[in-house]
């Protein structure tokens, strides 16, 4: 059910999730831990799939973004979640749902809230600062990660107090499999060098971890690497390995009640 799965009493409020494929009961190409892609998979079946994820971490509130491959990042906070409810994060894959925010990353400085993103191959970085009591999630794929939706994530935490923020990035598909045309790993590279890479057959490849790590370290955040390939790793849902109709795990963090004590700012920052 998870490729990490890090405790909150051990890791000082703060509970981490990445979900890998095994446990549920979705069918076919997207069994069976299927906890996105409801255009193909059954809602009732997703809805189950996500509630063997909650009923281990404990957390009951989820919030969900419609992942557009940008750098939006959505706050969360009490006014949002007045009109959210439990089912919130499946939008409008129900009677009556709202539509999702669009965003690819999301902060919090809310206990008890979990806060996901929902990847295939794409790269999931999962943020916290205890001491003060918040907490992010970013979903950045090859387009979001170069126009800075990492670097936003980490701005907006800082808005709410974030002083020494510890990010975990997850499951992604790795530079050794991340084959792309050479032009368009020369377009991305003058800027980012640490992405260069060579696949494992030799052509020209993005290697996202590597830099993610790097614009995280230089924004002063502490990284930690808990990222199996998607593409080669056989538990995991990956885009390139299981075609369009993939389905997904997700990334998921959340604070328990009575840690941190967060500082937030206006809204203009």
């Amino acid at each position: 059910m998870f490729s990490t799965l890090i405790d909150p009493g051990a890791n000082r409020g703060v509970g981490v999730a990445f979900t890998d494929r095994h446990g549920g009961v979705s069918r076919g190409g997207l069994a069976s831990l299927n906890l996105g892609r409801t255009d193909v998979d059954d809602v009732d079946a997703v809805r189950a799939n996500m509630t063997k994820v909650t009923d281990v971490v404990g957390v009951a509130r989820l919030v969900a973004m419609h992942q557009v491959h940008g750098n939006q990042v959505l706050r969360v906070d009490q006014e949002f979640l007045a009109n959210w409810g439990t089912q919130g994060w499946l939008g409008s894959a129900v009677p009556s749902g709202r539509r999702l925010p669009i965003a690819d990353a999301a902060v919090t400085a809310l206990p008890e809230v979990g806060l996901m993103v929902r990847i295939a191959d794409c790269l999931p970085v999962l943020f916290t600062d205890p001491e003060v009591g918040v907490i992010g999630a970013a979903h950045a794929g090859r387009v979001g990660l170069f126009s800075g939706v990492l670097t936003a994530t980490v701005a907006e935490l800082r808005r709410l107090g974030a002083r020494q923020i510890t990010a975990w990035i997850g499951p992604h598909i790795c530079g050794d499999c991340y084959e792309v045309p050479a032009e368009k790993l020369a377009e991305v590279a003058k800027e980012h060098p640490s992405v260069l890479s060579r696949t494992s057959w030799g052509t020209p490849g993005l290697d996202l971890g590597a830099a993610a790590h790097s614009q995280l370290r230089d924004l002063g955040v502490q990284v930690r690497r808990v990222d199996p390939c998607t593409l080669t790793d056989e538990s995991l849902f990956s885009h390139r390995g299981d075609g369009a109709g993939a389905g997904r795990q997700i990334g998921l963090i959340w604070r328990v009640s009575g840690r941190g004590t967060p500082v937030v700012d206006s809204p203009s920052g």
